[in-house]
């Protein structure tokens, strides 16, 4: 039986939170911080900025974001903050940065007032949520579950409801893993674009920046603000593939679930296009791992050695293996990566936008973190990673009161595809 967690506050929307004074504001973010469970506190929240220079913001009355508290992903750099990553020793080995990132400036550009950072998986190596330095993440709700990741403090702390908004990164599920099994709001961007690349990297040609929000609403908002509205003028074409189609075996009632709420926005891919799809992503995992540790080696090489005993085990295994790839492996894996892209290249000629899981189950415990679940994510995540695409993931409510995850991929972050599925939820 779950394990369930006191309940958390009630969630606060962007409207709420900018009804409230700057002082107010500064209280309400500490107050909800304070009433979290400390485990849950201790693996999200890696800083709390103090209540009074929360307060001492004081963005333009018009901007659009105007007083929304978020946090960010331990990844971006605020400055005067050291980037730990996720890790025991990056901020001994990194200049404590001068600078925010472009993502946290822009924001603050838009009126939102920076509120703390969020731990991660250590170097966002990993979807489930585990970290050995400050803890594994729990799911917010349920505490005998973890919150998904990499970026797992970020999706658990806004379904806590401790702020509206979050900062978080995606290179192979990192923010639609996380938003699907805590039952928030997630959207990743496309590779190479200008808020990931001064972000501390895993691989530069597939981490994305990403965000989290509580409702549809919120995720319009935060979309218009950022990105320029961008509204549908009919009706887009779509499909969906299910946990079945995808090769992954599922519970009777999620996989209901899942399929009924795509059914929502789109048809169920034709024969055709499942068989072009499938047939184009038959090594999706493993082209996925080679190319992401890969580059990862590259960039941990002169660390793994003197700090070995500063990571843990399974992150060091994981990049330290990327270092030892035979050329004909990296070969076929740039190969490979050409095939996905072309595949998604010959959908988009007829399509909008493709529906799939996030992930074939939801939160797991700790003992069910295995190689094999991490596989089963990745069947669901890869293709769209390597594929170098934007996608939206909406929340999937199952009887239990866990959630899975629906991902919604375009070809590109302003299509207009992503409001008009956010404005078909309540």
């Amino acid at each position: 039986m779950d394990k369930k967690s006191p309940a958390t506050r009630a969630p606060l929307p962007f409207a709420g939170w900018q009804s409230l004074t700057p002082t107010e504001a500064a209280r309400e973010v500490h107050a909800r911080v304070l009433a979290l469970p400390e485990p849950l506190r201790r693996a999200a929240l890696a800083y709390l900025r103090p209540e009074k220079e929360i307060a001492a913001a004081s963005p333009d009355a018009g901007a659009p974001l105007r007083g929304v508290p978020f946090l960010v992903k331990d990844l971006f750099d605020v400055a005067g903050l050291p980037t730990n990553a996720g890790s025991a020793f990056l901020a001994h080995v990194r200049p404590t940065p001068a600078q925010s990132s472009s993502l946290v400036r822009r924001l603050g550009e838009l009126g939102a007032v920076f509120a703390g950072k969020t731990h991660l998986v250590e170097f966002a190596a990993g979807l489930t949520g585990e970290n050995r330095t400050y803890g594994d993440c729990p799911h917010p709700r349920f505490s005998d579950r973890l919150a998904g990741g990499s970026s797992s403090g970020s999706a658990a702390l806004v379904a806590a409801s401790v702020v509206p908004f979050a900062l978080g990164t995606d290179t192979g599920g990192s923010v639609r893993v996380p938003a699907a099994f805590c039952g928030v709001y997630g959207f990743r961007m496309a590779p190479g674009q200008k808020w990931i690349r001064d972000a501390f990297p895993l691989s530069p040609s597939c981490d994305t920046a990403g965000w989290f929000t509580a409702s549809p609403d919120d995720m319009r908002t935060a979309l218009d603000a950022l990105l320029g509205p961008r509204v549908a003028t009919s009706a887009p074409r779509g499909c969906f593939l299910t946990v079945t189609d995808l090769g992954s075996e599922a519970e009777p009632e999620f996989a209901r679930a899942g399929a009924k709420m795509a059914a929502r926005f789109a048809q169920p891919a034709d024969g055709a296009t499942k068989s072009a799809l499938l047939a184009a992503w038959t090594d999706a995992i493993d082209t996925y791992a080679t190319v992401v540790m890969n580059e990862a080696h590259a960039i941990h090489r002169d660390w793994l050695a003197p700090y070995r005993e500063n990571y843990d085990p399974v992150i060091w295994q994981r990049i330290s293996v990327g270092g030892r790839f035979p050329a004909e492996q990296l070969a076929n894996a740039q190969e490979n990566l050409c095939i996905i892209g072309d595949s998604w290249w010959q959908f988009f000629k007829t399509q909008d936008f493709l529906v799939m899981p996030c992930a074939p189950f939801p939160a797991l415990r700790k003992a069910d973190c295995t190689p094999e679940a991490r596989r089963a994510i990745l069947r669901m995540t890869a293709p769209a990673s390597l594929g170098g695409l934007p996608a939206l993931t909406i929340p999937v409510p199952l009887a239990s009161g866990l959630t899975g995850g629906l991902q919604i991929i375009a070809r590109e972050a302003t299509s207009p595809v992503f409001d008009w599925v956010l404005r078909q939820l309540p």
